[in-house]
């Protein structure tokens, strides 16, 4: 088991990490720690309300193998939030895996964490101009990069970003992962329980029944 620690705030893209999250949640049974500044109600871009699990103040960053940091249409407020970006800053020199898609870099780079790194994502050339933090030398033009501990993407390629993540973390996936065969057999198309499983099935049926 991994501890796993996915940061929300304001207006965070939930498409951009449910690939990961659900597979790890659901294939791997791992328990994610959803982690904020304030327990308040955060809306996602896709306007769904959803609450952390954990305070910055309650935990230590470099309790986790992993830290998964979604990306937004408008990053300025995860950006300028002070206790956010000081708890990320925590994960320097660590052995934190950072995963960080789409705008989420920009929080990774105010938070020190780019230095001296290769990185990418889905930013504005403009954004990489204005915030000397971003280190816009180090930017590659690339879906995915990976260095040193450090996973980023670009917000569209969120199922490579998914794959990428787990493969680094070992979790046991292939290429078939997220990747079904266009060609395919009616017989490829029906699913069976495992005897045990079906059994789990039938015993949580009659608790229904009752």
């Amino acid at each position: 088991m991994k501890r796993i620690g996915v940061v929300l705030y304001p207006n965070y893209s939930l498409q951009e990490i449910t690939c990961i999250t659900s597979t790890l949640s659901i294939w791997f049974n791992e328990e994610i720690d959803f982690i904020a500044s304030e327990n308040i109600c955060y809306f996602t871009e896709e306007g769904l309300p959803t609450y952390p699990t954990k305070l910055i103040q309650e935990v230590n960053i470099t309790d986790y193998d992993c830290v998964i940091i979604p990306g937004s249409i408008n990053p300025l407020v995860g950006l300028y939030d002070d206790e956010l970006i000081h708890f990320l800053h925590q994960g320097i020199s660590s052995d934190v895996v950072f995963a960080a898609i789409s705008s989420a870099p920009l929080l990774l780079g105010k938070a020190g964490l780019l230095k001296g790194k290769k990185y990418t994502g889905g930013l504005f050339v403009q954004q990489l101009d204005y915030f000397d933090f971003m280190e816009i030398d180090n930017f590659t033009h690339k879906s995915i990069e990976i260095e040193d501990g450090l996973i980023t993407g670009i917000g569209m390629y969120f199922v490579d970003f998914a794959k990428t993540v787990l493969k680094y973390l070992d979790y046991p996936i292939d290429e078939t992962f997220l990747n079904p065969s266009l060609k395919y057999t009616e017989k490829d198309l029906l699913f069976y329980y495992s005897e045990e499983d079906y059994l789990n099935f039938v015993n949580e049926v009659k608790t229904f029944e009752k």
